[in-house]
Order: C-alpha cells, then structure tokens, then sequence
C-alpha cells in the first residue's frame, strides 16, 4: 500500500488549526497558484488520479501526462496488455544519444489512440509506452525500463516525439527529488517543526542547481554524490563554489 509523505496543510473548516495532508489532496491547491492554461502538467504515478485528471482538463483548460503504476493496477495492466499482445508494431518514434554518467542511451516509444474510450480513465487521448535502453561505456553493462502512460493530449496536439520529450522533462525533475531523498536522507531529516522543514528543503534544492549549473559549465560527467564528498573535503571549495574567493573562477575541486 503506497503511503504518500506528509507534505503540507490544509485548514480545518470552523477553527483557526490547520491539519496535515499528503501530495494527492494538496496537488491541485498548489497549482491553483500557478497558471498552467494550455500546458501539459506531469506528476509522479502516485498522483495519477482521475479527480486530478478532471481538475487539469476541466476546471483548469490543461492536459496532464501520467505513468501508470501499480498505483492504478487496473488502469497499468490494460496498457501493458495492449502494447505487448502487439509485439510487432514499430516504434512512433526512435530516439539516441549520451545519456548522463557515460550511458549511452536508445528511447523508444509506442503511442496509441485505440484505447482511448475503453480506459476507465477521463480524458484519456492517448496511450504510450516507453522503453529505455542504456550501456554503461565503462563495464558494458545494458539495463532496459519499460514505462506506460497516458496523457490527455492528443495526437494532433503533440506527435510520439513530442510526449516522449515531456517524459523526460519530468524525470529530470524527478532526479532532483532522488538526490534529496537519498544523498541528504531528506525523509529522516530531525527538522520538523515551524518553518524549518520548509526551509531546509529551499537550502537543498539551492545546493543542489550550484553543483548542477557547475557542473554544466565544466561539462563534467562527476555525479551529485562525488561532487558533495569533494565539497565535504575541501572547504575552500565550497567558497569557491558559492564564489565568495577573488579567485573562485580559477580554482576547482580536485
């Protein structure tokens, strides 16, 4: 059974006390402060609902792309069915290239319209699946994911190209997430009251565009967790990082 984190507060109606929610009853509060007209909002399969689903489509004038998990068991297992009882249909689109960490990558994807009025999902306009394949250029090692989604987009709207590319756009959001939970162990974080888990958060996530703008700028194929050990080293490094040096721009953190 999935047991989103507590991440926000609701007020209680009739008293001045607020109470704490999870992602799926705070998502569409959130973006009532966003103007998302027009745009094509993806979330994590946890927040793949049909009343966030109707709350995009028909109160907002969005669209949504979600992956289906085991969340919506139902819901993934009819894609899956689909695509893997019709082995030979091609690719709608073949995508290669260099991933991070020294992969090389090849993205497939699959889109389909036919399941569109059996789904038992609103606004369903098309259906896809998704499949990943990497070889590390350093051990050889291949590893191959298969996702299933569906987005309310429709074909004339966004071509396989095009939903493959917002796939991306969101797991590269997720990564974010991934470095928070598991290099900074965000979930056993001691800061929990007042502010301050908010503001920690803010903290993390500044650190974390540093390292990344960094290491664009030196095009560097270092991970998140090896930048933070060398930084953890080599406090200078961190001054430089932050630019507080008069010499920032030449030192680095070997």
């Amino acid at each position: 059974m999935l047991r989103p984190k507590k991440v926000g507060t609701l007020p209680v109606k009739g008293r001045d006390e607020e109470k704490q929610t999870n992602e799926i009853k705070i998502a569409s509060q959130l973006l009532d402060l966003i103007d998302i007209e027009g745009k094509t909002v993806t979330m994590d399969a946890l927040l793949t609902q049909r009343s966030i689903a109707q709350y995009l489509v028909e109160e907002r004038n969005a669209h949504y792309h979600f992956t289906a998990k085991g969340n919506q068991k139902n819901l993934l297992e009819d894609i899956r069915y689909y695509f893997q009882s019709n082995p030979s249909i091609t690719p709608d689109f073949v995508q290669y290239g260099e991933g991070e960490h020294g992969r090389i990558e090849t993205r497939k994807i699959w889109t389909t319209t036919a399941l569109n009025k059996y789904l038992d999902f609103p606004h369903v306009a098309q259906s896809f699946m998704i499949q990943r394949e990497s070889i590390d250029k350093k051990s050889s090692k291949e590893s191959c994911e298969i996702v299933y989604g569906i987005t309310s987009c429709s074909v004339e709207q966004k071509s396989a190209e095009q939903v493959l590319k917002d796939n991306r756009g969101h797991w590269k959001v997720e990564s974010t997430h991934y470095i928070i939970d598991w290099n900074y162990d965000e979930d056993r974080s001691q800061i929990r009251t007042g502010y301050g888990p908010e503001n920690i958060t803010q903290l993390r996530r500044f650190a974390i565009g540093l390292l990344e703008n960094r290491k664009q700028r030196r095009k560097s194929n270092e991970t998140m967790p090896e930048m933070m050990m060398k930084l953890l080293l080599n406090t200078r490094a961190v001054f430089d990082c932050l630019k507080m040096t008069r010499n920032s721009s030449k030192l680095s953190m070997a």
